[in-house]
């Protein structure tokens, strides 16, 4: 019994030995095999990670929208304007509605590695260029300056980036000023920096104190020369002096002509006869001339000495400096200068806020505007982008300028607070890119859209998203219902002022524009041709020297000036 019970345990202790090394053998193979399951899955979910990441960057770098997968930071050199650039309280030039957007969207971050004021931007980028300190991305505002960065291959080569990352609406933005004004940034054929579009500020008004005129009761004026005598009558009355101040006239810049974004000048007068002072023109016979040398200015200087005599201009406009000119008005002092259709957001707003009860009315008088010879211009004075030679992404900057210009204004259903930003009156200088790129003469279509829904003949909805923000200011102005200094600007500049030049069917007048010679006329001569004019518009010199000052123009260094521009405009 004892040995035929040994014998059955033995066979089943086999049995049970092999069926132990059966069911071991296939759970290490099913473990094995598991284990190599789990490693392909991780290989393969890992590969098709790297593969979805690697397509999020490659969107990002060949697509306007395209989103980084991870946060990109670019240093920037800012430009910062006056208060902030009227930023809301608590905003910053890295953390606004401009930049929080473009995180949301595009997933970038500007981090502002050198800031300076507008009045001493352009130094400091000066300096920056020649130390060879540059940031990722800069605005420059001189062509010489893009001209000595591409020269010393500084900057990086945008021709590819602005044909993946631009969206076609800019292209068509830059389209409408026709090819010069990206062939003014192509060096060899190739993009070297974005340039700033050229909108047309269009011809300056005359801004008139509208209260003042009501109180002494005057008409409104239908010609230039009834404006004055409404300004001689304000200098009779003594409108805005106080007891033993003298009162002030027509308030003028001693640069007599303005640029794109100045005001306090006195172009409609010299306008009035056909001149083109401090502007190179097409002569008679085909050839380049200087403006200022004309008979139709020397005519114009001759009235503007009779206005001096009158009393009715700013009897000591050549002491006065560009910001006390600023001061007059605010403080209300003034009432009457000529200014752009944006003056109600700079100084007028200002004013305004002061004194509810003042208002300001613009006045324009085309019929009285001879026609002028064609001009040539260059992009001298345009602001450029530019990227830092070997950046990782020179596509940001055409990226930042879909979504800013393209995107928020048409598309976004999101961008609201942002677009808040222009009836706000915040500056530009508050975007990270301080350019402004829109159609040409974009200005008066703004306006005309604006006049259709308050007519009744457009709905809101097809307005852009900056239409729609004027519009709303607008229409706060006219229904009177808690209408801030913000609202009163927007109705005053888009529907008073750019109303006028709808109304009159203004038009961008024609410019020739040359790429090779700057125009710059030499300081010498500039402070001649300066001094020269204002004596005789103040009678200390008789209209007789304008013509001695012609030929001390030339001999000073004119005819050598002259000849250099013809050659390079054939």
């Amino acid at each position: 019994m004892m040995i035929q019970g040994g014998k059955n345990a033995g066979k089943k202790l086999f049995v049970i030995l092999i069926l132990g090394m059966t069911l071991l053998q296939s759970g290490c193979n099913n473990k094995a095999t598991k284990e190599t399951q789990q490693k392909a899955e991780k290989t393969d979910g890992a590969e098709k990670q790297k593969k979805t990441e690697s397509g999020d960057w490659e969107e990002a770098r060949t697509t306007p929208y395209g989103k980084y997968p991870e946060t990109v930071t670019y240093t920037l050199a800012q430009m910062n304007g006056a208060n902030n650039s009227n930023l809301p309280k608590g905003q910053t030039y890295e953390n606004n509605e401009y930049t929080r957007y473009l995180k949301k969207m595009l997933n970038i971050q500007n981090e502002n590695t050198y800031m300076e004021s507008e009045d001493r931007y352009d130094e400091f980028v000066n300096v920056i260029v020649k130390d060879r300190m540059l940031p990722d991305v800069m605005v420059i505002s001189d062509k010489e300056m893009l001209d000595e960065m591409v020269e010393n291959d500084l900057v990086e080569d945008l021709t590819e980036v602005y044909e993946s990352c631009t969206t076609d609406r800019i292209k068509a933005m830059y389209a409408s000023y026709g090819t010069e004004l990206l062939d003014s940034v192509k060096y060899d054929g190739k993009l070297m920096a974005m340039p700033e579009t050229v909108i047309d500020h269009g011809p300056c008004l005359l801004w008139l104190r509208k209260d003042w005129m009501d109180k002494l009761g005057l008409e409104e004026p239908q010609t230039l020369e009834e404006a004055f005598d409404i300004i001689e009558a304000f200098q009779k009355n003594r409108m805005g002096a106080a007891p033993g101040e003298d009162s002030i006239g027509l308030v003028c810049d001693t640069s007599l002509v303005g640029t794109t974004s100045s005001s306090y000048s006195v172009d409609p007068i010299f306008q009035k006869f056909g001149a083109n002072p401090q502007r190179w023109q097409k002569g008679e016979n085909g050839e380049v001339v200087y403006g200022s040398l004309t008979e139709e200015t020397k005519n114009a200087l001759e009235y503007l000495n009779q206005l001096y005599e009158r009393g009715i201009l700013d009897e000591n406009f050549a002491l006065r400096a560009q910001n006390n000119l600023r001061d007059l008005v605010v403080s209300g002092k003034c009432g009457a200068f000529f200014g752009l259709w944006w003056t109600p957001n700079n100084p007028l707003m200002d004013e305004y806020e002061e004194d509810p009860d003042s208002d300001w009315e613009p006045y324009y008088f085309p019929a009285e505007i001879q026609k002028t010879a064609e001009t040539y211009s260059t992009f001298r004075d345009n602001k450029y982008v530019v990227v830092r030679k070997g950046y990782e992404h020179p596509e940001i900057v055409m990226k930042i300028l879909s979504v800013l210009f393209d995107y928020t204004r048409y598309e976004a259903k999101d961008a609201d607070e942002m677009n808040s930003y222009f009836a706000l009156n915040v500056d530009p200088t508050a975007r990270p890119l301080v350019i402004n790129v829109d159609y040409n003469e974009a200005t008066y279509r703004v306006t005309e859209h604006i006049q259709k829904v308050i007519a009744g003949d457009m709905e809101e909805e097809k307005l852009s998203a900056i239409e729609k923000s004027y519009y709303q200011a607008c229409r706060n102005y006219i229904e009177g219902q808690n209408v801030t200094v913000e609202d009163w600007a927007a109705y005053k500049s888009r529907i008073s002022a750019v109303g006028l030049l709808v109304k009159s069917d203004y038009r961008t007048p024609e410019k020739i524009y040359l790429q090779t010679s700057n125009l710059e006329i030499p300081q010498t001569l500039g402070t001649l041709e300066k001094n020269t004019f204002i004596q005789i518009i103040m009678g200390k010199r008789p209209i007789s020297y304008f013509d001695e000052f012609v030929s001390k123009w030339y001999e000073q260094g004119g005819n050598q000036l002259v000849k250099a521009i013809r050659e390079d405009s054939r």
